[in-house]
């Protein structure tokens, strides 16, 4: 665990929508903690710092509530939809060595073959991981894939230690040739095709003109 992901977290009594907002302008975010058959826990974190760390997708928390140390889960964060600010954190409690599972960003890497293009189908997908080894995203080489590769979760290769709890089948990665691609050779066949068919009418006319003047 690494001390940037350190939190002192401070228990809070109060709530309701006049005390969150009130945490909030003086900087805090509240949150509660839930898991492993424990009451769930209210607390306020410093908002900067956790604001940073969450940027990361499942971080990993290492709170200090009242001087005893309690590892925790980053499971959802609820923003004002409008100004992006934090509104409420759900936390749950997880234990070193413990397995949890984590939806873990797809990210692409390499270039498809020249005039394709590699689209996510699914931007993410669910692993089983140690809760200290949760992985920050799952890597899909693309390097060179041609028109109709197709790229499955099955085919994905996964960090060490993870399992995968995605369906095999789930389409993760598909590489094909942009309709606007498809359509611009389509425009420029029938333009080629237009202007053989006036290059031949012209040949055409011209062989008739001078078969009428040998006559």
């Amino acid at each position: 665990m690494s001390e940037d992901n350190k939190v002192v977290a401070e228990l809070r009594e109060n709530f309701g929508k006049g005390f969150a907002r009130r945490l909030r302008a003086a900087g805090k975010i509240p949150a509660v903690i839930y898991g492993h058959g424990t009451e769930p826990q209210h607390v306020a974190l410093p908002g900067h710092q956790v604001a940073l760390l969450i940027r990361r997708a499942n971080a990993l928390l290492d709170l200090d509530i009242a001087g005893k140390a309690q590892l925790v889960l980053v499971k959802d964060v609820q923003k004002d939809p409008v100004r992006q600010i934090i509104e409420h954190i759900d936390l749950i409690v997880v234990k070193k060595g413990e397995k949890v599972q984590v939806d873990v960003p797809v990210v692409l890497v390499g270039e498809p073959f020249p005039g394709t293009v590699a689209m996510l189908d699914a931007t993410s997908v669910s692993l089983e991981v140690e809760a200290t080894h949760i992985p920050q995203n799952v890597e899909v080489d693309v390097e060179g894939a041609e028109d109709g590769t197709q790229i499955t979760a099955a085919d994905l290769t996964l960090p060490k230690g993870a399992t995968l709890v995605t369906e095999p089948e789930t389409l993760v990665v598909g590489v094909s040739v942009p309709l606007d691609t498809i359509a611009a050779d389509e425009e420029i066949a029938e333009a080629d095709a237009e202007v053989a068919e006036e290059q031949s009418e012209e040949a055409e006319t011209a062989e008739s003109d001078a078969e009428g003047d040998d006559k």
